[in-house]
């Protein structure tokens, strides 16, 4: 069994950009997981801490940090890569919760390990890590509506009505699912909630 003496043995990582212009956007799905976590743990992460907002909290008897990289998207691994040091967490013990838009609005995957996707976010991660293997949670944000879209420009669009009531479900669905995935394991975290 892994242990780090009187450290924190989880790290999970939510994805988005700082500021308050993307607030409720496509790309910023882990944020808005990020809040559902706090208001189910009852806690804020809000300590500047790897350049990133965290906090440290128990699950399952397990101490886990809560992390909220500040860093934009496309350099998430510098934050993640700092944690990870510091504590000597392991990267099967690191969870990635981000947004993707291969998969429809609401619906959810878990994953072990894979590649980036094209997702800017954890190519840093796995650059940083030098390893895919780690888990995460990805959340759909559905597709451009056309081939021609701009892809920017649809990932820092806000979700709308149904959208973002479906949005708000999953995000409280994967604060369960993260709980599931360190107290459980990742097999009944992956049959549970894929």
């Amino acid at each position: 069994m892994f242990m780090n003496k009187g450290g924190v043995s989880w790290l999970v990582v939510f994805l988005g950009n700082p500021g308050l212009k993307y607030n409720g956007t496509r790309h910023n799905a882990g944020f808005m997981a990020a809040d559902a976590m706090e208001k189910k743990l009852g806690v804020k992460i809000n300590r500047m801490r790897f350049r990133a907002l965290t906090q440290t909290v128990d699950i399952g008897g397990q101490k886990v940090m809560l992390m909220k990289p500040q860093t934009y998207m496309n350099l998430s691994g510098d934050a993640v890569i700092q944690a990870v040091r510091f504590y000597k967490i392991p990267p099967e013990r690191v969870i990635v919760v981000s947004d993707e838009i291969a998969l429809p609005v609401g619906k959810m995957r878990i994953r072990t390990g894979g590649s980036a996707g094209g997702h800017n976010g954890l190519k840093s991660i796995i650059a940083q890590l030098g390893t895919d293997k780690f888990a995460r949670i990805r959340l759909g944000v559905g597709a451009p509506p056309h081939p021609d879209y701009d892809m920017a420009d649809w990932v820092l669009g806000a979700f709308k009505g149904q959208d973002a009531a479906d949005m708000e479900l999953l995000a409280k669905q994967t604060a369960d699912a993260i709980e599931c995935y360190i107290t459980e394991g990742a097999q009944r975290a992956m049959n549970k909630f894929n």
